[in-house]
């Protein structure tokens, strides 16, 4: 488990009480992630939505997110939530404000151009937000002790 600073904590330090805790819809499956699981799921997730795939016979790579932005409106709130979440976990990570405002501010301009048809369907694929941020995120963590 993670503290509100970031750090890893045992569940020896949290107690007996926090073992039986159960979410609204059954058990926390991803209370129990280190920092590096968390890290690691984060770089899993903005790959898929940013560059997962290779158009064939080209080097370009596209991903979820820009095949989702297709679909008028919805799409760009969905892709849009997914990148939220991204930042919430860097927060949860620890991440301070101004990282986390630099990686509000990638979303929003991604979100905001996206709704554009068409060339905003281009930007989303080209910007790649999502990758942009956990790339920011990374460089934080690698500055800060263990």
């Amino acid at each position: 488990m993670i503290d509100q600073e970031g750090r890893d904590v045992s569940a020896a330090m949290v107690g007996p009480a926090f073992e039986q805790h159960d979410s609204r819809f059954g058990r926390n499956q991803f209370g129990h992630l280190t920092r590096q699981q968390r890290l690691a799921r984060l770089h899993t997730i903005a790959k898929l939505l940013d560059t997962a795939f290779i158009l064939p016979g080209t080097n370009f790579r596209y991903g979820i997110d820009g095949l989702i932005g297709l679909i008028p409106v919805v799409g760009d709130i969905v892709s849009t939530g997914i990148s939220l979440w991204l930042v919430r976990e860097a927060r949860a990570l620890g991440a301070p404000w101004h990282i986390t405002a630099r990686m509000l501010g990638n979303v929003a301009l991604d979100s905001m151009v996206g709704l554009v048809p068409l060339a905003g369907d281009v930007f989303d694929v080209m910007f790649r937000a999502n990758a942009r941020n956990i790339r920011m995120l990374q460089r934080w963590l690698d500055t800060q002790p263990r």
